[in-house]
């Protein structure tokens, strides 16, 4: 189903913070390897060059996805000691840092999604900085081994985090020696900012374009171009709705080939145990959770005119006998939100089948649908209820 955007954005554009400037020494590498892309007017470029760059996208790329994603950031799936550290090795030749780090920042981004929290939204911070610009921020360098006990148990994950860069030298270095100069140029540095942006592009476009199926919280959508490109990832929205799934594309018209790849590995013993989504889910029959359910209930909440109903309230209640008494008591800091909403029902204000026709409207389907509705609803008072009181607050001082 698609969801209708809502009427204001999920977070207000917060205050510049020093702390987010691009620190651009930290940036040179990026930078190099792209400018390196030109080399190809000096070395040429060949077929086995060409082949080498397919060949360096497509087994990069599944490493991205079945490794730092699929399995580092969520465990979907269980394999061997062995096989974790290749999947980490491999994964990282995407020049994309440690498996650690790469997994620990991409759990916050699914505890805070699309909040100021989250270290790379586009709703919060612009698309530029949620495609590439949070990389290159100071704060976000370190590995939040906290986030990630789970994985830094092993000493020897804990090293190629540290190392990270090891294994993009050792693909570069193996790629001249394959193809020589076009092999670095066209099979190394091609393949490798093709595959950045790929990546790159389900923090920020799978955030911005496409439908979405699923009442996640957040702006994930599904997209099938990036689905194509990313083998899979582009499912993004089916991914927020069950995030300990190995399978993104839930309908079985929804390709995702790191998947197929990941059941093949299964039939040979390599890995084991692929979690895919309940039936429930699936349909979006499953009940959210209070987390989830909160976040949409604010979300919807302060879509509302805020400030029009509040000034239509007051009016309203300016004409009421008794209404120097509740402005006083209002601005007393003695009488809370629920009982002011206790005490009258100016129409102004949307009642709750309103509010339950409201997010109709601008969700998917969700059998918790009354529920994100009386959340809302209770969340629309008190936020009118603060906009009373600052705007009632100059005419009692008066």
């Amino acid at each position: 189903m698609s969801t209708p955007p809502m009427n204001t954005p999920l977070m207000s554009q917060p205050g510049h913070d020093h702390a987010d400037d691009i620190a651009y020494p930290s940036s040179t590498g990026f930078l190099l390897v792209h400018l390196g892309c030109l080399g190809v007017f000096w070395s040429g470029m060949t077929i086995s060059a060409v082949v080498l760059g397919v060949v360096l996208y497509l087994v990069r790329i599944f490493a991205v996805g079945a490794g730092y994603h699929r399995y580092f950031a969520h465990r979907t799936f269980r394999t061997s000691r062995v096989f974790q550290f290749c999947l980490a090795f491999l994964a990282q030749t995407s020049a994309q840092r440690g498996s650690l780090w790469w997994a620990a920042m991409h759990r916050r981004h699914h505890r805070y999604s699309d909040t100021a929290a989250d270290v790379h939204s586009p709703l919060v911070r612009g698309f530029l900085y949620a495609h590439v610009g949070w990389i290159f921020v100071p704060r976000n360098n370190d590995t939040d081994y906290e986030a990630v006990r789970d994985l830094s148990r092993y000493k020897e994950l804990r090293w190629l985090d540290r190392h990270h860069y090891v294994p993009v030298i050792l693909l570069g270095f193996a790629s001249w020696l394959i193809a020589g100069w076009p092999g670095l140029v066209v099979g190394f540095c091609w393949s490798t900012v093709a595959l950045w942006h790929a990546t790159f592009s389900i923090n920020s476009l799978a955030h911005l374009v496409g439908r979405r199926r699923y009442v996640t919280g957040d702006q994930s959508r599904n997209n099938w171009l990036l689905a194509l490109l990313t083998m899979g990832e582009g499912w993004h929205n089916n991914h927020h709705a069950y995030q300990a799934s190995a399978r993104q594309g839930f309908r079985w018209w929804e390709y995702d080939l790191t998947y197929y790849a990941l059941c093949a590995l299964s039939w040979v013993g390599i890995v084991w145990d692929l979690r895919v989504p309940p039936k429930a889910v699936i349909r979006g029959e499953q009940k959210l959770g209070t987390l989830v359910i909160d976040k949409v209930a604010c979300q919807l909440a302060a879509s509302f005119p805020i400030k029009s109903i509040a000034s239509q309230v007051l009016e309203t209640l300016a004409r009421t006998p008794g209404w120097t008494d509740l402005k006083a008591r209002l601005l007393s800091a003695s009488m809370r939100a629920e009982a002011f909403w206790s005490e009258i029902e100016p129409p102004q204000v949307p009642t709750l089948d309103e509010v339950r026709r409201y997010a109709r409207a601008r969700l998917a389907q969700t059998p918790s649908l009354e529920e994100i509705a009386v959340s809302t609803r209770q969340r629309l008072l008190e936020l009118v209820y603060s906009r009373l009181i600052e705007a009632a607050s100059p005419a009692i001082s008066a």
